[in-house]
């Protein structure tokens, strides 16, 4: 396990937590109050579990920029970048 990468997820998760929080308080959709209670069920399972036990099935992030879209046409909202690095490091640090 690549902790160094585990923790630039973590602090991604942090940043989206952050990002889709004051958005979902401008703005109360159900659809970014989702994605919030996934991002933090996901930074649950990495403070609750060991690392070498984490695996890709854990996160229910993986989907959350397709699903935003799906709800929004907000395409140059900047938190979907920020959404798709955390997409991204999952993918990464737990491969299929």
């Amino acid at each position: 396990m690549d902790l160094m990468t585990l923790d630039l997820l973590k602090q991604q998760i942090n940043k989206v937590i952050l990002q889709i929080g004051e958005q979902y308080r401008q703005n109360p959709k159900p659809i970014l109050e989702l994605i919030l209670k996934r991002y933090r069920n996901a930074l649950d399972v990495i403070n609750n579990n060991e690392p070498d036990s984490l695996k890709q099935g854990q996160f229910n992030i993986i989907g959350g920029v397709r699903a935003y879209l799906d709800s929004s046409s907000d395409y140059n909202n900047p938190i979907l970048e920020e959404m798709y690095k955390a997409e991204q490091l999952v993918k990464h640090l737990f491969p299929f």
